[in-house]
């Protein structure tokens, strides 16, 4: 149930709101239309489809019906009533991820408004650094390579985007990453042998910090989940439930539903288990990144 605990951007705050308001009405035993017919008692216009449509986050809902909703639902708790008022009363913010959305493919800024939110991202990847580890020497060879026909201007202005996205794992209280990284992609050389020498001693430093964990996936391992590609589970503010992401040809692939995500979430602790401990793949690591000096 919801923890007071309220997330920094307004799209994951109302999440929070509308995932809550469902769980109160499930623990209260009401249905869309008991909950509707003592609504109309009252003031103002319900229906079971906008009910539904809250609870759906298709339709916002204002302070003074969370109110209502409460009333309804017999929240007696004060602390829990202000909390869930204090997000229906959330204004529009502007910051820092509104600037660099411009600088994004579309299907992207949904990831990143939750992505800012997140307690915990456990990523797999097959073939390329996360985002959140690139070097801008990296990121750059790596967006100019996928697509060839951007412009100069454009690759720097997706570049800034995603280190400035690197910002969340420095800040007062920043996200747990957990990223199993196929070895193969250790010695994929993008942007050459230097810039790969230098992104995989960054990679080794990351793993300093106490919320980063990183894993290699030995190529010793044979048939494994990691066949069935990379993936990213998402931990977001309760009362939202784990979110999954993948990345699907030209598009981004985000599910909700609770069997598909924990079907991801056991494939990751499985990686988890094969993989090598995080003290063993720093040395890889570092040992793939002496090899690609020695060979320049």
């Amino acid at each position: 149930m919801f923890d007071g605990h309220l997330a920094g951007n307004t799209t994951v705050r109302r999440w929070q709101l509308t995932e809550a308001l469902r769980q109160l009405r499930e623990q209260a035993g009401l249905t869309h239309d008991q909950v509707v017919a003592e609504l109309r008692k009252g003031e103002g216009k319900w229906s079971r489809p906008k009910l539904s449509r809250i609870e759906n986050r298709e339709q916002g809902v204002r302070v003074r019906e969370v109110d209502q909703l409460l009333d309804v639902y017999q929240v007696r708790d004060r602390e829990l009533r202000e909390s869930l008022l204090e997000l229906a009363g959330t204004p529009k913010r502007h910051g820092w991820t509104v600037d660099i959305q411009r600088n994004l493919p579309e299907d992207f800024h949904r990831f990143l408004m939750l992505e800012t939110a997140l307690l915990e991202h456990r990523q797999f990847e097959t073939l390329l650094v996360p985002g959140l580890l690139q070097t801008a020497d990296y990121a750059r060879a790596l967006i100019s390579g996928i697509d060839p026909g951007l412009s100069e201007d454009e690759v720097e202005r997706r570049v800034v985007a995603r280190i400035t996205r690197q910002q969340i794992l420095s800040r007062t209280k920043p996200p747990r990453l957990h990223a199993i990284l196929d070895a193969g992609l250790l010695e994929r050389p993008v942007g050459g042998r230097r810039v790969m020498q230098r992104q995989l001693r960054q990679i080794a430093e990351a793993c300093e910090a106490p919320n980063i964990t990183i894993q290699v996936l030995p190529k010793s391992v044979g048939a494994s989940p990691a066949l069935e590609g990379p993936f990213s589970i998402l931990t977001l503010p309760d009362p939202i439930p784990d979110v999954g992401y993948a990345d699907a040809p030209g598009r981004a692939v985000y599910f909700e539903d609770r069997d598909h995500v924990r079907t991801y979430t056991l494939r990751f602790g499985a990686l988890s288990e094969q993989a090598l401990t995080q003290s063993e793949s720093v040395s890889l690591i570092n040992t793939v990144a002496t090899n690609v000096e020695r060979d320049e």
